[in-house]
């Protein structure tokens, strides 16, 4: 059986990645492979949570917080990472994504965001600050009874 510091060891893990000089828009000529590398890690539940109630429907967003959540060298903030060219976001996001075990694409991580369970637990978390651990223990029920009476204050305002 697996022991708990096993299964949280993997968050730690840090992973060298290789930007081609294509990606960069370096001459092949000017470019050294060495210089050209980035360390990555991979995203936690947290971190994605904490992207999710940031990056709210912003596609964009969610990829620029992804990428800088990962970047573990160098580190930059959001405002550099948005600042970088599409094409080398995407190379990084889409070794975030592998490194993390996330292996759907874009349209799958829009399926999994329309899942109604899931917009009921996002609007859940917003209204009343509760942590997804809160929202796992409520029953399907519940869940129900919460939304309605959201929907119904809503609309006594």
């Amino acid at each position: 059986m697996l022991r708990a510091d096993e299964l949280l060891a993997g968050g730690e893990l840090t992973y060298e990645i290789a930007v081609p000089a294509a990606i960069l828009k370096k001459e092949a000529a000017e470019t050294d492979a060495a210089a050209n590398k980035v360390r990555l890690r991979p995203l936690t539940v947290k971190d994605l949570q904490r992207i999710s109630l940031a990056a709210k429907e912003s596609d964009n967003l969610t990829a620029t917080l992804m990428v800088q959540s990962s970047l573990v060298e160098p580190a930059m903030s959001v405002v550099q990472v948005a600042a970088m060219h599409v094409g080398l976001v995407e190379f990084l996001l889409e070794h975030v994504n592998r490194i993390s075990g996330i292996t759907g694409n874009g349209h799958d991580l829009e399926q999994a965001a329309s899942d109604p369970l899931a917009k009921a637990a996002f609007l859940l978390a917003k209204e009343f600050g509760w942590t997804p651990q809160d929202i796992n223990n409520l029953t399907l029920g519940q869940v129900v009874l919460h939304l309605e009476m959201l929907k119904q204050q809503r609309t006594l305002k």
